[in-house]
Order: C-alpha cells, then sequence, then structure tokens
C-alpha cells in the first residue's frame, strides 16, 4: 500500500459516524444531558483546549461534570422528582467523555487528528 495513512482516516471517519449514528438512539434522558453537554463544551472548544490535551486531566474533566450536572439542576422545573445527583453525575461523566473523544476525531474543527 503506498498510501496508508490516507485509509487510516477513513477509519476514523467511520468510527465517529457510527458513534454519531448510536447517539441518535439515546433515550430521551440522555439527550437532554447531551444537549446540555454540548453547549458547554462549544465554549471552550478552541485550539488549545484542555479536551485536545493529548492525556486530558482527570480533575478538569470531573470539575466540567460538576459544572455541567449544576447547570443541569438550575434548568430543572419546580416540583421535578428529585433524582439520585449522584448517577446523574456518572452518567453525565460517561456522555462527556464520549463527546470529548467525538470533538477530538472530528475534521471540523481543523485540529489534526492524533
Amino acid at each position: 500500500m503506498a498510501y496508508p495513512l490516507p485509509m487510516y482516516y477513513q477509519q476514523e471517519d467511520s468510527v465517529t459516524r457510527d458513534l454519531e449514528y448510536l447517539q441518535q438512539m439515546y433515550p430521551s434522558q440522555a439527550k437532554k444531558f447531551q444537549k446540555k453537554i454540548a453547549e458547554m463544551l462549544d465554549h471552550i472548544d478552541y485550539e488549545g483546549s484542555m479536551i485536545y490535551d493529548e492525556y486530558p486531566d482527570k480533575w478538569q474533566i470531573y470539575r466540567l461534570t460538576q459544572m455541567i450536572v449544576e447547570k443541569i439542576r438550575q434548568g430543572d422545573e419546580e416540583g421535578a422528582v428529585e433524582e439520585d445527583w449522584n448517577k446523574t453525575t456518572e452518567f453525565v461523566q460517561i456522555l462527556l467523555c464520549y463527546e470529548i473523544y467525538r470533538r477530538r476525531h472530528s475534521n471540523n474543527n481543523g485540529i489534526l487528528k492524533f
């Protein structure tokens, strides 16, 4: 194979497309969380951002998760059923990591893939 690098990018693009397709099948609660996560990441999605670090700091991911959960809590309507916020926080952190992965491997941001 004379040019193996483009084939690698095609494989990465198919992985990203698969992930985006599967995200469309999320339950409604997860889609609500995903929307909040995308809004928060839009504010910090720039070249040199911590989400593009080779090894993102665990504490920064945790702090970003806490900010998203707080925003979700503020957006909850009065009288809403009290949720188990520990499980919600863990769920939001998982969704956050998937969204960061998607953005890191996307061609749309103009940043080289690694």
